[in-house]
């Protein structure tokens, strides 16, 4: 393998704090009760339109979108943290010769301002969301295999790192390993039932399977 692509929320960073308060914070202004971390995290990672029609079901969708994003703006970068082992295994990755890349269902624009934010921005040679390929979300492979293009390799040359049966279904589309870190968001279905090639225990395992690159 020569690169490694990777989900954002719930994979690279716990910002379960953050999309829990702007949802509570558009929910409020519908009138409706707020939300647990728990009961908004087992609907993360399909895209903000879905959160929003799902947990805001009363508002019109772009509306409650575009409310979401103002709010968002204050409160990712408090609410947003790196996931155990992602500060020491993105860095030494990136030492032994790795291409990297972010895939997320999030706004690229937040995805970049968090990678930056997070320290995590020089390690990566892209960073990727629905905008960049006609605003089709994952699990559409359109994202991962603009991630491959941009980096330059192969879909047997890669691996992708997810949290979610959604990563492994994308990943499969793709024609790319998928290895999934579980703990990050819950989801609708089991991530471990989707296929995954390896279940890793923790983010620190992706240093015993991906060696130095081969010059």
């Amino acid at each position: 393998m020569k690169a490694a692509l990777f989900d954002f929320d719930g994979t690279l960073a716990d910002s379960f704090a953050a999309i829990t308060a702007s949802t509570n914070h558009v929910r409020a202004g519908y009138g409706l009760p707020r939300l647990s971390e728990a009961e908004v995290r087992a609907f993360v990672g399909y895209g903000l339109p879905h959160l929003m029609e799902t947990l805001v079901p009363a508002a019109p969708v772009d509306e409650a979108v575009a409310r979401y994003r103002e709010h968002h703006q204050t409160a990712m970068l408090a609410g947003t943290r790196l996931m155990p082992g992602v500060a020491e295994a993105i860095p030494e990755l990136a030492r032994r010769g790795y291409r990297m890349a972010v895939c997320s269902n999030k706004r690229v624009e937040f995805t970049r301002q968090l990678v930056d934010a997070l320290g995590l921005g020089p390690h990566f040679a892209a960073v990727l969301g629905p905008e960049d390929v006609a605003g089709r979300p994952k699990p559409d492979p359109a994202m991962l295999l603009e991630g491959l293009t941009r980096l330059k390799v192969s879909p047997a040359e890669a691996v992708y790192v997810g949290d979610m049966a959604i990563d492994v279904h994308t990943a499969k589309a793709a024609g790319v390993p998928v290895w999934l870190v579980l703990g990050g968001a819950a989801g609708h279905e089991s991530a471990t039932a989707a296929g995954p090639d390896r279940v890793l225990a923790g983010f620190a395992d992706l240093l015993n399977l991906l060696p130095k690159v081969p010059r």
